[in-house]
């Protein structure tokens, strides 16, 4: 089945509308559900062993990282980004704009936001590189590392021609 037929029997199924459109988590969702219906569900024995296991478990650092913990680790190396709690400002078409820097995000106007790069998009409402717009790097450079690679590359090609 494709996305749309799946996202139709996840709403006969659990009777409300489907959070994704992500077809392999619809299929497995609906097949969770439907062997739920068939079978039962889990014990309250079971539930409360397992809430009990959650609860004493202290699980930070000891689970693999998913994708979006990755990308907050990511994010958090990125040597450009300043301290959290730092402001940072530009007028842009004669208005300024202040932009709260935070430990997992960026605040402005009152609203979270996960990059530069979309707080520069709600100000301008174009695509932007939120570190250029706000003047954390400039436009066309790459990360410093990048850089000092193509450079020896291009040595070692100079020397070799």
């Amino acid at each position: 089945m494709t996305s749309e037929p799946l996202r139709r029997r996840y709403g006969e199924v659990f009777g409300q509308p489907a959070p994704t459109t992500n077809p392999y988590h619809l299929r497995r969702r609906i097949a969770w559900r439907l062997q739920v219906l068939a079978l039962g569900d889990l014990s309250e024995g079971a539930f409360r062993r397992a809430a009990e296991i959650a609860g004493a478990a202290d699980l930070k650092g000891d689970l693999p990282l998913g994708s979006a913990e990755r990308k907050q680790r990511r994010k958090r190396l990125d040597q450009r980004l300043p301290a959290a709690g730092t402001e940072l400002t530009r007028v842009y078409r004669d208005r300024t704009v202040v932009v709260t820097v935070l430990a997992n995000g960026f605040e402005y106007e009152g609203q979270r936001y996960g990059s530069l790069s979309a707080v520069a998009r709600a100000v301008t409402g174009t695509q932007w590189n939120g570190l250029v717009f706000f003047g954390l790097a400039k436009r066309g450079a790459a990360p410093a590392q990048r850089q000092r690679r193509k450079i020896r590359l291009g040595r070692k090609e100079h020397r070799a021609a």
